[in-house]
């Protein structure tokens, strides 16, 4: 299984960048589909997710409001819509999959399958 994360990029505050995370070799897409960023001396944390079934979505609260994560099974690929980006965005974003349940969809530990993540630069 590989995830190849694109989109990331360099934009002024309050400027919006939309990543793309897409799955090859899934079995199926029964996955449940999660974004994570890492800023430079900080620990990998949960940004959003996006259920294996029903669609639910989860945000942390740093980014509710402002962030929208989607999905098209067809192509096995999650969005990563962001608006109103703020210098404290800044950071590299990894997309990651998994059979998580909903319990560990906001820890790293809950995904099996991690891409190599995809810089994102907020200038203020």
């Amino acid at each position: 299984v590989q995830l190849q994360a694109s989109g990331g990029g360099l934009v002024q505050a309050g400027g919006s960048l939309r990543l793309s995370c897409t799955a090859s070799g899934l079995t199926d897409s029964n996955y449940a589909m999660g974004w994570f960023r890492q800023a430079p001396g900080k620990e990998r944390v949960f940004v959003s997710a996006i259920a294996r079934t029903g669609g639910y979505t989860y945000y942390s609260d740093s980014v509710k409001g402002r962030f929208t994560v989607s999905r098209d099974r067809a192509k096995n690929t999650v969005y990563l819509q962001m608006n109103s980006l703020k210098p404290e965005d800044t950071a590299v974003y990894y997309c990651a999959a998994g059979r998580t349940i909903t319990s560990h969809l906001r820890s790293p530990d809950g995904y099996r399958y991690w891409g190599p993540g995809t810089q994102v630069t907020v200038s203020s």
